[in-house]
């Protein structure tokens, strides 16, 4: 059976045979497959979902239920329109299972497409500000969902403590034989790790709550419409318990860097202050209401923890011999951990200035309630 006949029986399972299928390559994703699928004058996501990753397939979708159920419950209250262009729409199978297994073991989804949308990689203060206030929306619709704690869909994926782990191990075996190179960023790893290891013992305090997060806060996870509105936040694979802190850091890491993840002239890399300031003001506009005290004086250290932490990752894959992330030059992940390194001192060197923006925009916010 060829691809194009393999995809139409998968999409069977859930809307039925329909002959006359269209089904096209969807965007460039790094973990899932995706396709457009055209059906007369309905149109659909259907994805083949990555198990190697995402190892409990029904919690994950479980979830994704559960989220875009509640949000369209909030945006109904608010007398939205447009509510099918404004959150995520899971797609049953026919016998009303939310994934499908083919018999090759790979699990499939479907979704109705947001149509008129758009999304962008490249960031500047506008869309930061747009971008701030979506995910805080988020976050802020979320508050409240009833029942139990979402699964973990990838444990420990924003734990300090795990990945500090993960990395002495892969210190102590020595796999590739690269340490002798590299002690000096060894030393910085754990000249920082108490620090970094802030969150955890807050939380262990009763200090600082897990909510439900992203995970994955790019700029490129929001869909806007064709006069750059904000429709809704996409990619909800990685929805889970954690702090706010980690999902505000991970935007300042990815859109607020001046330089490439992997840029090899240093140089280039520093923390944007014109885009935090505009996402923070977008962010504390919605989630200013509900945070507490704790989470409000940590935000700005989200976006020194998760650039210490993609930098602890990059380099405990480099260390073991580069088996997580795809390489295209054998010193790939040590670029990604130096240029990650960069931007690390220049949060750390511009932190004060972060703090006294995050408060200042929390003062703006919470004056108006």
């Amino acid at each position: 059976m060829d691809q194009i006949n393999k995809l139409k029986e998968v999409v069977s399972k859930f809307i039925g045979n329909d002959a006359d299928l269209e089904i096209k390559p969807l965007g460039k994703g790094h973990i899932n497959d995706s396709y457009r699928v055209a059906s007369g004058e309905k149109e659909y996501v259907l994805q083949r979902i990555n198990h190697h990753i995402f190892k409990n397939v029904a919690q994950l979708q479980n979830n994704i239920q559960r989220v875009t159920q509640h949000i369209r419950k909030k945006l109904e209250e608010q007398g939205v329109g447009d509510i099918q262009r404004r959150v995520l729409t899971l797609i049953p199978t026919l016998d009303g299972t939310l994934s499908y297994q083919d018999n090759a073991g790979d699990y499939w989804r479907v979704m109705d497409f947001i149509k008129d949308s758009k999304s962008y990689d490249v960031i500047n203060p506008d869309l930061a500000y747009r971008a701030g206030m979506a995910f805080g929306d988020f976050q802020k619709m979320l508050a409240d969902l009833p029942g139990e704690p979402l699964f973990e869909t990838i444990p420990d994926f924003h734990n300090m403590e795990a990945r500090l782990g993960t990395f002495r191990e892969a210190v102590k075996t020595n796999k590739a034989g690269r340490l002798d190179e590299v002690a000096g960023l060894v030393k910085a790893i754990e000249d920082r790790a108490e620090e970094m290891c802030k969150a955890e013992k807050l939380h262990r305090e009763g200090k600082l709550p897990k909510r439900i997060n992203h995970c994955d806060t790019k700029v490129n996870n929001i869909l806007f419409d064709n006069d750059d509105k904000v429709l809704c936040v996409v990619d909800l694979d990685t929805v889970m318990p954690g702090y706010v802190l980690s999902d505000f850091g991970d935007f300042i890491r990815t859109g607020a860097n001046t330089g490439a993840e992997d840029d090899k002239n240093l140089d280039n890399v520093s923390v944007d202050l014109d885009i935090f300031e505009a996402y923070a003001k977008g962010y504390l506009k919605n989630a200013a209401s509900f945070l507490t005290d704790v989470e409000i004086e940590n935000l700005a250290f989200g976006a020194k923890l998760l650039t210490y932490m993609q930098m602890v990752r990059f380099f405990t894959d480099y260390i073991d011999g580069d088996t997580y992330y795809k390489i295209a030059y054998p010193e790939h992940n040590l670029v990604r951990t130096e240029a990650q390194f960069k931007l690390l001192k220049s949060l750390e060197e511009n932190f004060e200035k972060m703090q006294q923006i995050v408060r200042k925009n929390y003062y703006l916010c919470t004056a108006l309630f």
